[in-house]
């Protein structure tokens, strides 16, 4: 690891500062299907209203969207927004929604984790107030069902959104990681280097191979889950949010 000064420091969300599908017990708790399956009940549901609909192929054609959706996010590194992702699979069923029930069914889609977050990553909120003020902080996330507009309520409620002087989601940007461009957002709104960004994420191909590629940092974040390297080298192990200012102060 190369020492030198960090121009910005940026994080991933998921299984990161969240994480990722802990607000399914709470859903089970109230009675409630977990997110898939409500999913689908609510676009089997809203395409009866207009015409008998088999449940086994409308699953079906959410199934085959949602395939669809993960070839083009890890290919290409574009993330549909859930508009686009339902018009896809409305097109491929041969089916339409009225202009206000297409409305509902993206809008329930897109507030889905808001209804029961998923809980914030142990020790997180305290690590971004304590380099809040130090560092340039942005967020760097990939927006799958969750768009950015909702990402950002989902961080104010757990008291981080003003912790962060940019946001980097992919339906806004265009592009996910490890695309060269997000990190290149981050360098361009604060007007530094790119290899003198520190990234920190949990999934090493996004978030130690995309940084790597633009010659920036990556921090591999295990606070969560602790993945496979998958032959990626992280600059920098955090397993514990507390140990966080200390290992970016060791990196310059």
């Amino acid at each position: 690891m190369s020492n030198r000064p960090i121009g910005a420091v940026t994080f991933d969300l998921w299984d990161c500062l969240f994480h990722d599908d802990s607000d399914e017990p709470k859903r089970a708790a109230a009675g409630l299907p977990p997110k898939p399956v409500a999913r689908r009940d609510l676009l089997h549901r809203l395409l009866s209203k207009h015409a008998h609909t088999d449940r086994v192929l409308s699953d079906l054609a959410f199934d085959v969207s949602d395939a669809a959706f993960r070839k083009v996010w890890h290919d290409q590194h574009v993330t549909w927004s859930v508009a686009e992702r339902m018009r896809v699979l409305l097109d491929g069923f041969g089916r339409a929604l009225p202009d206000e029930d297409f409305a509902e069914l993206v809008d329930a889609l897109e507030r889905m984790e808001l209804e029961y977050s998923p809980n914030p990553a142990p020790g997180a909120a305290e690590a971004l107030r304590a380099l809040h003020g130090k560092y340039k902080l942005a967020i760097v996330s990939d927006a799958i069902f969750t768009p950015g507009k909702n990402l950002r309520t989902l961080l104010d409620s757990a008291g981080m959104l003003s912790c962060f002087d940019y946001f980097v989601f992919s339906d806004e940007i265009g592009h996910s990681k490890p695309h060269p461009s997000v990190f290149e957002a981050v360098s361009g709104h604060f007007g530094v280097t790119l290899d003198s960004l520190v990234h920190i994420g949990d999934r090493p191909h996004n978030d130690l191979g995309g940084p790597h590629a633009v010659g920036a940092r990556g921090v591999l974040l295990t606070v969560v889950k602790d993945r496979p390297l998958e032959g990626h080298v992280p600059d920098a192990v955090c397993a514990n949010y507390a140990d966080l200012p200390a290992i970016l102060a060791g990196m310059e």
